[in-house]
């Protein structure tokens, strides 16, 4: 530290999908289910009307179109003549099993949202190098972080391959920072930057979320998380000296893990895909880093009258936020989460999450010196935050 930021470029999914039909889609599908008659207040509390995703809601909730899988037909066909079938109710008993709808396989599902993170990140990307005034050739390093879409090769190589970087470029993929691959990254983007001030480093986050969107799931978790998620693409450029066109100073960054967290929030992979889980104490414990994160700027600034003129923060959710304002000192200005508050109206973008709120903010303009905090949670719990100023 100090390290600079470039303005983050963001690429939202192509595909609006509105509350209203993902409402329709759960009707539709889980008729009897016990919370059935609370999901238009459910969906009210998250204060999300609409998100963007890179694929279709179609697409998402979609059965195989191949319907019911007989991996062995032969042998199903062998055991229901062996129980007294006729070869016409053998054919009719198949042809039945056939058509009834079966979930997508992980194969199904993630490769199609794989190869959306990769074009994504590299259209965020390339947006980000002409925002910097750079070209591919110039960046030094590249950090990348795609949660939901496992791949080995990564993100890392995908884009360095797309974009040709030179190949002494040092690839660092994230994959599991999900939600606080924004601070996360820029934390260590600067502790980069502090080691060779000439280091330029490209950060790419690429997130399809909606690769969690399971119809089949009828737990009232399973519709919270139907109507969180937003799909998007981030980047922007990080180097060690000032340079026109930089938006932020990073002066300095904090991390904080919870013990025993792991379970509260979680992706689960089964033979459908992706599964996201989270118990319903994780706000709670969310709200546990937040107090620590008010503990270190306490210890930064003794001054009572010290106050960020921003915070641009990524707790998971609106009860966190509320709780941010709730236990922030009564002296700091109202207001301080209204970017927060603007990028989560329309979904949670998990890592991408926090380059979209400070995308926001750097539209609204603000003045030169407006100290700020970035500030994400993420599973684990793991948090990370970061000081910075508006040049």
């Amino acid at each position: 530290m100090p390290a600079y930021l470039f303005p983050p470029a963001v690429v939202a999914g192509e595909h609006t999908v509105e509350t209203v039909d993902i409402l329709a889609e759960v009707r539709a599908r889980h008729p009897l289910a016990p919370w059935l008659s609370r999901i238009e207040s459910i969906a009210a509390a998250t204060g999300i009307r609409t998100r963007r995703w890179m694929r279709s809601l179609e697409e998402a909730s979609a059965p195989a179109a191949t319907g019911l899988r007989m991996p062995d037909e032969p042998l199903a066909r062998h055991a229901l003549a062996a129980g007294g079938f006729t070869d016409g109710d053998v054919d009719r008993a198949v042809a039945a099993l056939s058509a009834i709808p079966a979930p997508r396989t992980i194969e199904e599902r993630n490769a199609p949202a794989w190869e959306a993170v990769q074009a994504y990140g590299e259209r965020a990307a390339r947006q980000a190098l002409e925002v910097a005034g750079l070209a591919p050739a110039d960046v030094d390093c590249l950090i990348t972080s795609h949660s939901t879409t496992p791949a080995l090769p990564g993100l890392d190589v995908a884009l360095s391959n797309r974009l040709r970087l030179r190949d002494d470029v040092l690839l660092l993929p994230a994959s599991q920072w999900a939600c606080i691959a924004g601070t996360r990254s820029l934390a260590l983007a600067a502790d980069l930057v502090a080691a060779d001030p000439d280091r330029k480093v490209l950060v790419v986050v690429s997130e399809a979320l909606s690769t969690t969107y399971q119809s089949a799931d009828d737990t009232l978790e399973s519709l919270i998380t139907r109507l969180l998620f937003a799909d998007t693409a981030v980047a922007a450029v990080v180097t060690g000296r000032p340079r026109p066109g930089v938006c932020l100073r990073l002066d300095a960054a904090w991390h904080h893990t919870l013990p025993d967290t792991m379970g509260l929030h979680r992706l689960e992979t089964r033979h459908d895909g992706v599964h996201f889980l989270m118990d319903r104490s994780g706000p709670r414990a969310v709200q546990r880093t937040v107090l620590a994160m008010w503990e270190w700027l306490r210890a930064r600034h003794p001054d009572p009258d010290w106050h960020p003129d921003l915070l641009l923060a990524h707790p998971g959710g609106t009860r966190v936020l509320e709780y941010m304002q709730q236990t922030m000192p009564e002296s700091w200005p109202a207001g301080l989460l209204a970017h927060s508050r603007d990028s989560y109206g329309t979904g949670n973008r998990g890592g991408a999450a926090v380059f979209d709120i400070v995308e926001r903010a750097h539209r609204s303009g603000p003045k030169a010196g407006s100290r700020t905090v970035l500030y994400a949670a993420a599973p684990g719990l793991t948090a990370t935050a970061l000081e910075a100023e508006w040049l």
